[in-house]
């Protein structure tokens, strides 16, 4: 017989087999019921002890003997009826707690939230910067322009310049190595470097920062973490270089 309805009443593999075991026996020595459900002694008395808690079990003693005994199968919707009533009482003593948990939740800040990006996807990052900026107040962006990343940076939405200004949003840009050329809507500063070139080009934009590199096969990937806190400290440390510049 298929026992997962019995599971789902909280029974375990072996209280379901002790309980059908007795259905099919009527009442049983424990040694018979050992030797017929193929349990050791232990194993079956910790089965019993459940069936009884549960009410389904019970037992008598008959010439000395404990004799167990499967109760009425119709005693199963009680066990039903008592998990229902026990839920009811979880669920009204959770909800006397529910808003301190909440405040619990609430305390523990922002979560940052990071996004990985193929090279396939790179152009909804400068979509997303687009959208995010429209809806900010000061519709201004920063940026870190790195010399070796800004063909492939642009590649799938080389219109994003025209849309931006389009849109009235603003770019404070630093530009790394050599290039670049003012748009509108746009301030450029050029930062040079002795070491070598970095590989990576850096958006700050509203409550997110976009991280986009070359992978070994020079290929763009990029990274967006959505927190508050990393976008203002990127934020600052941009503005502070560029007060310099």
């Amino acid at each position: 017989m298929d026992i997962s309805i019995f599971k789902k009443l909280g029974f375990s593999d072996r209280s379901a087999k002790v309980y059908l075991a007795l259905l099919q026996l009527g009442p049983s020595s424990v040694r018979s019921l050992a030797l017929f459900c193929g349990l050791n002694r232990g194993t079956l008395y910790e089965a019993l002890k459940w069936l009884q808690e549960q009410e389904v079990v019970s037992f008598y003693k008959k010439d000395s003997k404990q004799l167990f005994v499967a109760e009425d199968p119709e005693v199963l919707h009680t066990l039903i009826r008592r998990q229902e009533e026990e839920l009811s009482l979880v669920d009204r003593q959770l909800e006397k707690v529910i808003s301190e948990l909440q405040a619990v939740h609430d305390r523990g800040g922002e979560r940052p939230v990071a996004r990985y990006f193929s090279k396939k996807e790179i152009a909804k990052i400068l979509e997303d910067v687009l959208e995010t900026c429209e809806k900010d107040e000061d519709r201004l962006y920063r940026i870190y322009s790195t010399e070796g990343l800004r063909e492939c940076l642009y590649r799938d939405f080389s219109t994003f310049s025209d849309v931006r200004i389009a849109k009235n949003i603003r770019v404070n840009v630093i530009a790394i190595g050599g290039g670049g050329e003012l748009r509108g809507l746009d301030e450029r500063k050029w930062l040079s470097l002795k070491d070598t070139m970095p590989s990576t080009s850096i958006l700050i934009y509203p409550g997110k920062t976009a991280y986009i590199s070359l992978d070994a096969k020079q290929e763009p990937v990029g990274v967006v973490i959505e927190n508050e806190g990393v976008s203002q400290t990127q934020k600052n440390i941009f503005d502070s270089l560029w007060m310099c510049l």
